[in-house]
């Protein structure tokens, strides 16, 4: 099934939804010992293998991080071809001066934003929905 592609009615249904927890970024070597450890994002880069998790395993390990997130879903089911809607929800966060770090899905897009700043984040893009208007 393909995701919604219309800018109004992604912003109009994003749903966000706060998931409980905190969750770090890390950066393991290639061919680190990864056992043990779920992540619920990951991303393969020249410098290593960044790992989100929850600040908790992080801590466990030893694992170094320096910024402490909390996790936003969308729950529209949004196309991975959709035009807009990243640059809109970022655009609003930035004006109530939230910075965001996004991790797409198949089926949903993942906002990782301060966790000192999650309650505005969700106000700000709940306060998008309700005012979204068609083209």
């Amino acid at each position: 099934m393909s995701g919604e592609t219309d800018l109004y009615r992604l912003l109009q249904s994003m749903e966000p939804q706060l998931n409980p927890g905190q969750y770090v970024f890390c950066s393991l070597p290639q061919g680190a010992d990864c056992q043990g450890l779920e992540p619920v994002a990951s991303m393969r880069e020249g410098e290593g293998l960044t790992l989100v998790l929850p600040r908790a395993q992080a801590d466990a390990r030893g694992l170094g991080y320096d910024y402490v997130a909390a996790w936003i879903t969308l729950r529209v089911h949004s196309s991975l071809a959709a035009v807009g809607l990243t640059a809109s929800f970022s655009a609003a966060l930035a004006r109530a001066g939230v910075s965001c770090n996004v991790v797409a899905g198949y089926y949903h897009d993942h906002l990782f934003v301060p966790v000192e700043r999650a309650e505005r984040a969700l106000s700000t893009l709940l306060a998008l929905a309700a005012t979204a208007t068609p083209e």
